[in-house]
């Protein structure tokens, strides 16, 4: 018996069926843990944004719009405006003059070139803007294509190739200098 498609599973779910509301979870909760962590850099607010996607997948199944578009892209689309959610809140705790713990990322060189460079381009991906890491996240991280990207974020796809572009084109600068301090950062130490 082939398995049940998504929209199937969906359907069930909107009836209250918790094995359909399983074989979802187990297909999709990887990939959209995924994508929050890549969006967050925080494992646990990844696995609290991706708890929280699919405890609104099971309570609003009913407001899904069959043919519109896809289950896995409405998931995701969930998870996105959770990430954003929580990005809001946290500017607004800096914005009200909290004050924030300060950046050590770079304060030592890491043991081998390979973790420095790992973390290089975690930090520079968390520093681009929101739209523009979750455009890169989706396309060339998640594997999405463009269209179904687009979507996502509710934009159209050269608005998505464009955020794509700009990412590109900012982490490369970030990467550069950063380079460029390391190797000063190494000489020194010599």
């Amino acid at each position: 018996m082939p398995e049940p498609s998504d929209e199937e599973l969906l359907g069930r779910i909107r009836s209250r069926d918790r094995a359909a509301f399983g074989v979802l979870l187990d297909r999709h909760l990887g990939g959209v843990q995924a994508y929050v962590f890549r969006m967050t850099d925080n494992r646990a607010d990844a696995e609290d944004i991706a708890q929280e996607t699919f405890l609104r997948v099971w309570d609003r199944a009913g407001t899904f719009q069959e043919g519109r578009v896809r289950v896995s892209t409405w998931l995701y689309r969930i998870a996105h405006n959770l990430c954003v959610d929580a990005f809001r809140r946290r500017r607004e705790v800096v914005e009200d003059g909290l004050e924030t713990l300060a950046d050590e990322r770079y304060s030592g060189l890491p043991g081998s070139i390979a973790e420095e460079r790992r973390a290089a381009v975690r930090a520079a991906v968390a520093e681009l803007p929101e739209r523009q890491r979750a455009a890169l996240v989706l396309c060339q991280l998640q594997g999405w294509s463009n269209r179904d990207a687009a979507v996502v974020l509710e934009v159209s796809v050269d608005a998505l190739e464009s955020l794509v572009a700009r990412a590109r084109r900012t982490l490369r600068k970030r990467l550069l200098a950063f380079r460029e301090d390391a190797g000063e950062a190494r000489e020194s130490a010599t």
